[in-house]
Formats: structure tokens, C-alpha cells, sequence
């Protein structure tokens, strides 16, 4: 079944990338002129959403505007806002951030933390943690640090045993020290792990691509991440040199603000977001 909105997302990624291809990068080495306007970067849930919110109800108050660009991976994002094809980004958490400016020498900040998606554990075959076969096959995310977020809700649920003082944001399958069930891990692009459910006998998903496929880690997960002391919380992310830009340091007080967190309360009331602080 095609999703029109991640359709959409993936014209506007595709746009970007030829936009970046044809235009070359910067590396962000100069600070955005913003002049009141925001162009913001993000999934469509719930990121999108929780900026449309601002848009729509408090950016007038604050002199602010607000334009959200939708993307559906969580590599594209980062590259526009490197490039200065948008202000900002508000879509990952600060390990894979820190990943991602190792890995391609950019100098991605942080901001504001925002909010926390549970990450959760699905399935369409079982209905439970206790009835995942022997020899199963167990999707994650292909990224380092969501495939350690990954391998450690597992590790939690009982199904694997990482090895003693291995840091969950860089374990990989090399730092598991039993794994009972003789598990078959199979990594994927993080978009495409919803999509995987019916191959798969069952897969860890990121909260976003959660909950664009009608999951919620609340009530649908065989098991999820408890958002108390998590540490993976999403972030708006900038650039260095634009970090102290006054149009998104504005943005930032209104994604914290006691209106959003409330928002992000009424409408995601099961749990599966979750304001950071």
C-alpha cells in the first residue's frame, strides 16, 4: 500500500538531493539569513506535525515564520542543512548525530531536545517476546547507532545478552555474548522496517516510521523502550555557525515550550511521544 504522504516526502528528498548535486556544499561555513523565517527540515511524523503546530498557532506571536521541507530518510535532512538548503533539521536523536558528523566531517550541533519515541519491537506472527521462534529472523536498523539502540531493547526484552560494559549506542552483532534463540539479525534502511513486517518474523522500528504505519510502541509493541531517563531524545539540529542565529534559537524556545509539550501530550496520548523534559 503506497503512502501518499511519504510519496510526497521522498519527491521533496529527491528535489533536495539534485538541488545539493547541482549547487555543490559549503560545509555550512556560513550562518543562514533567516530574516523571521525558518526553513526546518523534518519527517512527517511526529516532527511535521509538531511544527506545523507551531506554525499554525504560536510563530505569529514570536515574529516567527516557519516552513517545513518533509523528507523520509534520515540521511537527506542532515545534507540539506550542511548544504544551507534549509536553516534546520528536527529528526534524530544525538547519537546518531554524532555518528553522522563522523562519518561525513560536518558540523552538525545540537539545539533543543524536544521529545522521545519509544523505540519498539513488532511483529504480524507472534504476540509475544516469548513466542519468537528459534533461528528468527529479527529486522533492525542498518545504522550503527539505531542498530545499538536496537540490539539493546532486545537485550532488555531477554532475547540476547550483550557483553558485559558495551556501550548500547555502538554494540553491534560482535558484541553479543549470548543469543539463545539463535537469532538472524537483518539490518535495513530505517524507512523500510514497517514495510518489513510481513517478511520478517519481527522488527525493531524507529517511532516515526512507527507511527506512519498506524503502530504505536504503547499498545502495539511486543516490547518498547520505558521514556523514562532515555537518552534518545530528537533534536533540533543546526548548523556550528548557525546556532546562535536568532530565528532558530526562537524556534528552539517554542519547541520546548510548555504549549508543545502539552501538544505533544494531548496527541499522542498512548505514550508513543513523548516530551523530553
Amino acid at each position: 500500500m503506497f503512502n501518499r504522504r511519504a510519496l510526497i516526502g521522498s519527491s521533496v528528498a529527491a528535489a533536495a538531493a539534485l538541488a545539493l548535486t547541482a549547487c555543490g556544499s559549503d560545509g555550512g561555513s556560513e550562518a543562514t539569513e533567516t530574516n523571521g523565517t525558518v526553513v526546518v527540515a523534518a519527517t512527517p511524523v511526529p516532527h511535521a506535525d509538531i511544527l506545523n503546530y507551531i506554525a499554525e498557532n504560536l510563530a505569529d506571536d514570536a515574529g516567527l515564520t516557519i516552513e517545513v521541507e518533509e523528507f523520509t530518510d534520515y540521511v537527506q535532512p542532515n545534507v540539506a542543512t550542511s548544504d544551507g538548503s534549509v536553516d534546520a533539521n528536527f529528526f534524530q536523536t544525538e547519537p546518531y548525530l554524532d555518528e553522522y558528523n563522523a562519518a561525513n566531517g560536518t558540523d552538525l550541533v545540537t539545539v533543543a531536545a524536544v521529545h522521545i519515541e519509544p523505540l519498539g519491537l513488532y511483529s504480524s506472527s507472534v504476540a509475544s517476546v516469548e513466542e519468537i521462534p528459534d533461528g528468527a529472523q529479527v529486522a533492525i536498523p542498518g545504522d550503527g547507532s539505531n542498530g545499538g539502540r536496537a540490539l539493546a531493547l532486545l537485550a532488555d526484552a531477554g532475547l540476547i545478552t550483550l557483553a558485559d560494559g558495551v556501550d548500547a549506542t555502538l554494540a553491534t552483532e560482535d558484541d553479543i555474548a549470548d543469543n539463545p534463540k539463535n537469532i538472524e539479525f537483518v539490518p535495513l534502511e530505517a524507512a523500510q522496517l514497517a514495510l518489513s513486517l510481513e517478511d520478517v518474523d519481527a522488527a525493531v522500528i524507529n517511532g516515526n516510521y512507527a507511527l506512519e504505519a498506524d503502530l504505536s510502541p504503547a499498545e502495539d509493541a511486543l516490547y518498547s523502550e520505558s521514556p523514562d531517563g532515555n537518552p534518545y531524545a530528537n533534536y533540533l539540529v543546526t548548523t556550528e555557525a548557525n546556532k546562535d542565529n536568532e530565528d532558530v534559537q526562537k524556534l528552539a524556545e517554542l519547541l520546548q515550550s510548555d504549549e508543545v509539550k502539552q501538544f505533544i501530550l494531548d496527541t499522542w496520548a498512548d505514550g508513543s511521544v513523548v516530551p523530553a523534559s
